[in-house]
């Protein structure tokens, strides 16, 4: 925290905030914050490399590092950097690593949490370290883009709000805050940005207005040590370092940077006339001399912003196989350096043995390099020792494979073409006729209203199905019930005849179905001499089977009211009463229309009609069901020559 409150404090003792541009204000703060931080030594690849010694480039990049895990890798940065600066130019490594470090906090963390992202630090690292902007923003392209190299918009946009927290950290928050429409502005009008459109779009002039500070650093890092031989027309310095500015408007009139930027001007100029920014002075023979060879020259001078790369990234090398040490020698696996694009195999990054022998890595590189080379040399020699014969041998197995490699990849183009011969043959054989494939409409509708009539049919010789076997089940009944009333039997009571239980028809589960059941199985749940006398062929005439029923029915009533007749008296009318009003309680349960009884007094006129009533409604039902059969038939038959 107090390294923290030094680094804000030297900052505004440098009179930044006096500056008059929001652009070059925001610049210059964070130009001062990398070179305290002594980041402007540090190049990007020194970065990277930093990375992927502590492990960075095989973690996901929403996995999140403690502090201590990111003052280690600060460490690995700035210790490799006081390796390589000269003795008389080292850097004080504590100090740079707790300013860097609470500078990226307040910037990352302001809650306090302890933790940053992985792509949070590698995005700030690469954006504040030194180095060429282009490579900056081709390793920053780098982590946004997906593995065929177009640009994920969701992670520009993540990039967009870490980078801009920079600018916040350093109070400029107001002028380059993020917005939505920031990062829309950007590639507005690219549907898929690739690595040289990024490029174009962010070293362009302007840049994106939320990113415009990021190229202006950079020319602020090149420009620090231009010399200009000119003096200041506000402070009359005899000379200026930096940038230099000059009137359009007014003749001979600039400025050096810290009078332009902090808005003066004296005499006839105004802070409203337009600036010309220079970066370099050239004599006024030189720039005779470049108007000249550029007037004279046929062809355009101006050299593009960046080199062009392929639109698909090229894999990395991968040589971890000519990595061979010959003779054998121990592993270690502490200095065990691959000679590849992947992460070096080496211990806990934590430890403090990794960050003092990570100076070896490169002597180990050299070794290997050398070994590789001896190992060529090696067979080489051995390869002009060998005998003649051995070599002949060897051209002729060659010669052998070719010709049998050649022999297999011709069998593989016929197998190919017979396959697509074959395929072709089973399409043409699987695709319908012309004339099947466009059928005549009305025949269609034909069709579907024969099938919508069969269906009714069906579900209506279903429903007399089960009304003849309500009207079996009747008939039954009352064949006991005259059995028991009959002239061997003794006769009972009122009272016992009306009291005793009257079966109730049972109902198929099948009755809403296809009727596909014969008339034995329509006659389930019906006993006594009417399933007889129905279940004695299979070919018997129903209607027979039926009038023969009700001949019995008849000709028993017929005994039974004799009988009754004969005795006479109130015994007589009380037992008739009670017989026929089962009768009437039992022809009252069933829901067949086809079969009604009701008491009535009884004689030989009415029998003979009851007869022929019940006759005719026999006959009926048997026509219906013959005239459902041939409907049924004709449908099958017209199906049958549909489908031939």
């Amino acid at each position: 925290m107090a390294d923290r409150r030094q680094l804000y404090v030297e900052m505004r003792a440098q009179d930044l905030d006096s500056i008059r541009l929001s652009t070059y204000r925001t610049a210059c703060k964070l130009r001062f914050v990398q070179k305290k931080c002594n980041l402007h030594l540090v190049d990007i690849w020194n970065v990277i490399e930093a990375f992927r010694e502590n492990g960075l480039n095989t973690m996901h990049l929403s996995a999140e590092l403690a502090v201590a895990r990111l003052e280690v890798v600060l460490s690995t940065i700035l210790y490799q950097l006081n390796k390589r600066m000269p003795t008389t130019h080292q850097i004080s490594v504590e100090q740079s690593i707790s300013l860097l470090l609470n500078f990226l906090l307040a910037a990352y963390d302001p809650e306090g949490h302890g933790k940053i992202s992985v792509f949070v630090m590698k995005i700030a690292l690469a954006t504040i370290c030194g180095g060429k902007i282009l490579d900056k923003l081709r390793y920053i392209f780098s982590q946004i883009s997906d593995p065929a190299g177009i640009m994920v918009p969701s992670q520009f946009d993540q990039f967009l709000r870490e980078v801009l927290k920079l600018p916040m950290a350093v109070f400029e928050g107001p002028s380059f805050g993020y917005t939505e429409q920031a990062a829309r502005s950007c590639f507005a009008q690219q549907k898929k940005v690739s690595l040289n459109t990024f490029l174009d779009t962010l070293m362009s002039d302007p840049s994106p207005q939320c990113l415009v500070w990021l190229p202006l650093m950079h020319r602020l890092a090149n420009v620090e040590n231009v010399f200009h031989p000119v003096e200041c027309s506000y402070c009359h310095t005899e000379s200026m370092m930096g940038f230099r500015y000059r009137c359009q408007q007014c003749h001979n009139y600039q400025l050096c940077q810290d009078c332009f930027w902090r808005g003066h001007a004296s005499g006839s100029h105004s802070n409203q006339h337009q600036m010309k920014e220079y970066t370099s002075w050239k004599s006024p023979a030189k720039k005779l001399s470049h108007v000249l060879s550029k007037s004279l020259s046929c062809a355009s001078s101006r050299e593009p912003l960046h080199p062009m790369f392929p639109e698909t990234p090229e894999k990395p090398l991968n040589l971890a196989h000519i990595v061979d040490t010959w003779p054998p020698r121990p592993v270690n696996l502490a200095n065990d350096y691959s000679f590849s694009h992947s992460m070096p195999t080496s211990g806990n990054p934590y430890s403090t043995k990794n960050l003092l022998e990570s100076s070896n890595h490169q002597d180990e590189e050299h070794s290997l390099i050398a070994r590789y080379a001896a190992r060529l040399a090696a067979d080489a020699a051995a390869q002009e020792q060998r005998d003649p014969t051995d070599l002949l041998y060897s051209l002729d197995t060659n010669k052998q494979q070719r010709q049998l490699i050649a022999e297999l990849e011709s069998k593989n183009r016929e197998i190919l073409q017979e396959i697509q011969r074959l395929r072709l043959q089973h399409e043409e054989a699987s695709q319908p006729p012309p004339d099947k494939g466009q059928q005549n409409p009305t025949l269609l509708a034909e069709l579907r209203h024969l099938r919508q009539r069969k269906d009714e049919l069906e579900q209506r010789m279903s429903t007399l199905q089960e009304s003849r076997r309500e009207l079996m089940v009747q008939l039954e009944q009352l064949m006991m019930l005259l059995k028991t009333q009959g002239p061997g039997s003794p006769r009972s009571s009122p009272s016992h005849t009306v009291n005793r239980p009257i079966p109730t028809p049972i109902h198929s589960d099948s009755a809403g179905t296809t009727p596909t059941h014969t008339p034995q199985d329509s006659l389930m749940g019906v006993g006594g001499d009417v399933q007889e006398a129905f279940a004695q062929g299979p070919r018997r005439n129903l209607r027979n089977d039926l009038l023969i029923a009700a001949d019995s029915i008849t000709n028993t009533m017929s005994s039974l009211v004799k009988e009754l007749n004969s005795e006479g008296g109130s015994e007589t009318d009380s037992l008739l009463d009670s017989d026929f009003g089962r009768c009437d309680l039992m022809a009252s349960t069933s829901s067949d229309h086809f079969f009604t009884y009701k008491p009535r007094p009884v004689s030989t006129a009415e029998e003979e009609s009851y007869e022929n009533n019940l006759e005719r409604q026999l006959e009926d039902e048997l026509k219906l069901e013959e005239l459902v059969k041939h409907r049924q038939e004709t449908d099958e038959t017209c199906m049958l020559t549909l489908q031939q």
